[in-house]
């Protein structure tokens, strides 16, 4: 890619620890070529515990917008200055918008996620979901999914360290919006069977089934799957996990996770630069 750079190229930027292996730079630096737009997006690597000194040296650089990936989503959201619904109720951001040195934090991940489900034909508002798990990915589309209008949402998470914390955002959630949102723990698979039942979508937010344990799956008994039941997997390395074989294989439509990490790129994309990202261009360059 040949950029051509001047004293007026604004920077956008990632951080976070690792980031070499991500797509945003070829996402974004493509978005911005195709419709002309003067910046530039690069990566850089930024452990947790450095994150209050860049962010102070983007600010004062009068840096444009940045993402944040894991581990520095939640310190982020506290180092910003204002921050979006979902970022308050999530506690996590992962999109940074900076206005003459005023930062505000956004989560577009759950935007993303909303975005997918859409493009998949699947319509979940006024309706019911089955999410697994309650790290960074779940709860930004628990959040997300919530305030948008989606009905009901059963979440299931082991008894670990994020369940307490995911305790105190479906208190949240309930108080502010119509949603009513329950928290179970794995130990009943009845009670995940009931809530599958008359789920429109079965969501995966955990990692497992990732390569490189691709022969893992969260659903072991199949018979839980029914064909009006959309499944979607936030993984989208192997394509198509087992769990979303079996669940093809059961009559279900399925998604992975691999549209989501593009649209929440291009609603990003759109708080930085107020354009609409040429999704279709980057879809076939990069995620096809």
């Amino acid at each position: 890619m040949s950029k051509h750079i001047t004293g007026h190229t604004g920077l956008l930027c990632l951080l976070g620890s690792p980031v070499a292996h991500s797509v945003s730079p070829e996402m974004h630096n493509e978005a911005c070529d195709q419709l002309g737009l003067d910046y530039t997006y690069l990566a850089f690597d930024v452990p947790e515990e450095k994150m209050p000194e860049a962010v102070q040296g983007l600010r004062t650089m009068g840096v444009r917008g940045w993402n944040i990936t894991m581990p520095g989503k939640n310190i982020m959201c506290k180092l910003a200055d204002k921050v979006s619904p979902a970022s308050e109720i999530s506690g996590a951001c992962n999109t940074i918008v900076n206005d003459n040195g005023v930062l505000t934090a956004y989560t577009t991940d759950g935007v993303g996620f909303m975005r997918a489900v859409a493009e998949n034909g699947v319509d979940i508002i006024g309706k019911k979901m089955t999410l697994l798990g309650a790290g960074g990915a779940a709860t930004a589309i628990l959040v997300q999914a919530a305030l948008d209008g989606v009905a009901e949402i059963n979440v299931f998470n082991v008894r670990d360290g994020f369940f307490s914390r995911a305790e105190e955002i479906v208190a949240k959630l309930n108080e502010r919006t119509k949603c009513k949102v329950t928290l179970h723990d794995y130990e009943d698979p009845e009670v995940l069977r009931a809530s599958i039942a008359d789920s429109a979508i079965l969501v995966n937010g955990t990692s497992v089934g990732m390569a490189p344990n691709t022969d893992r799956t969260i659903i072991t008994d199949t018979s839980m799957f029914h064909k009006d039941l959309f499944v979607f997997d936030v993984i989208y390395n192997p394509k198509e996990t087992r769990l979303l074989r079996e669940a093809k294989e059961a009559g279900c439509r399925t998604g992975n996770g691999m549209y989501m990490l593009l649209y929440q790129g291009a609603a990003s994309f759109k708080l930085w630069t107020g354009e609409d990202m040429p999704v279709e261009i980057i879809k076939e360059k990069y995620f096809s």
